[in-house]
């Protein structure tokens, strides 16, 4: 059976171990890099590619760069793009430097969102909220991909690079409008190498991986132009509240938006899968099961910044010391903290706007 892991459909993982081994990945080893995010230290943060050239430009204080999009498909993002700005201000930090764009060619390729209302979108509420999430906005350089031409004339000398049937190996299928945003986002991959050849670290959800795997591909067949091939960073998904893999607006139910209203979070809380046992006496006497909780999944992932905060509700939750009810309570009122200070942010972020470094095309 072929395996597509494909980052335009629903297909998932269900055995991130099993992932590594399918895709050739690299597990991730947390003394590789100083001062790990918690993302990084508990787990969340678990396989890539290439990581320990990543490693050595950190250590040896070399140059390399950050990059990510912006989808502006619609005013809501989620908590997997929490993640992705977490690692990219990791990276800022020592040392990257980071690149933001805004996928307005693949919005309206992919998802009918004119030009226009996509540039609305990011500026209004996407770039704002990537800086409410951490982004350091003196660090950034963004860019609109239908404003690059750079990366538009590298798409279309990659779109050579690669056959039909080595394409649908990759994604699974090969339309028009998959095949132009698959070459245009191996040009962004590689935007950054223009004014410096250096490496670069993209981090994103694993269903984002065939992009990486056709840049580096493609990268091999170009070696005239001496590319870096890129390094990739992989978190897990923030599961379901139902204790399903990922957090879907398919399930408005079970996932939690950014920004949502904090009653209604809370109450998606209340009602999540927990790891509490069948009555409120056996869990006090044989504990409960925190690596089944998607309270706790939440903590972890989100929630608590803090390791020995987050290791004393574990240790409590496996005791029975403490019941899920509590700490249900204490992720409702951390979320209630977020959620303010997100949307605050964003405000604040708003006014930052004109301050923003956009790449300036002639």
């Amino acid at each position: 059976m072929v395996k597509i892991m494909d980052p335009y459909g629903a297909e998932l993982p269900e055995d991130y171990a099993k992932v590594i081994k399918d895709f050739g990945l690299e597990e991730f080893d947390v003394d590789d890099f100083p001062h790990p995010n918690c993302l990084m230290r508990r787990g969340v943060v678990f396989a890539g590619r290439d990581l320990k050239m990543i490693s050595r430009c950190i250590k040896e204080k070399k140059p390399f760069y950050v990059l990510s999009g912006i989808m502006p498909t619609n005013d809501k993002i989620h908590f997997g793009n929490k993640q992705v700005v977490e690692n990219i201000r990791y990276f800022q930090d020592r040392g990257a430097k980071a690149y933001i764009l805004v996928a307005d060619l693949e919005a309206a390729a992919a998802r009918g969102v004119s030009l226009e209302e996509g540039r609305r979108r990011a500026l209004e509420f996407h770039i704002p909220a990537y800086l409410a999430l951490g982004l350091d906005l003196k660090k950034t350089v963004f860019y609109f991909q239908s404003e690059n031409r750079d990366v538009v004339h590298m798409a279309y000398e990659f779109a050579k690079k690669i056959t039909l049937n080595e394409f649908k190996a990759i994604y699974g299928s090969a339309d028009p409008g998959r095949i132009m945003s698959a070459v245009t986002q191996v040009g962004d991959i590689l935007y950054p190498q223009l004014e410096e050849r250096m490496p670069g670290i993209i981090p994103v959800g694993i269903d984002q991986d065939p992009h990486i795997r056709l840049t580096r591909d493609i990268v091999d067949r170009t070696k005239d132009r001496k590319f870096f091939r890129p390094s990739s960073l992989y978190h897990k998904y923030t599961p379901s509240l139902d204790g399903s893999l990922k957090m879907s607006k398919s399930k408005p139910e079970s996932c939690i938006v950014l920004p949502e209203d904090v009653k209604s979070a809370q109450k998606k809380l209340r009602r999540a899968l927990t790891g509490g046992r069948e009555t409120v006496d056996v869990q006090k006497k044989i504990g409960g099961e925190p690596e089944k909780c998607m309270v706790f999944e939440m903590h972890k992932q989100h929630l608590i910044e803090d390791d020995k905060e987050l290791k004393s509700i574990y240790d409590k939750c496996k005791s029975g010391a403490i019941m899920c009810g509590e700490c249900k309570d204490i992720a409702c009122n951390r979320m209630e903290k977020f959620m303010k200070e997100f949307e605050q942010g964003i405000v604040k972020a708003r006014k930052q706007v004109d301050r923003l470094n956009f790449v300036k095309f002639a």
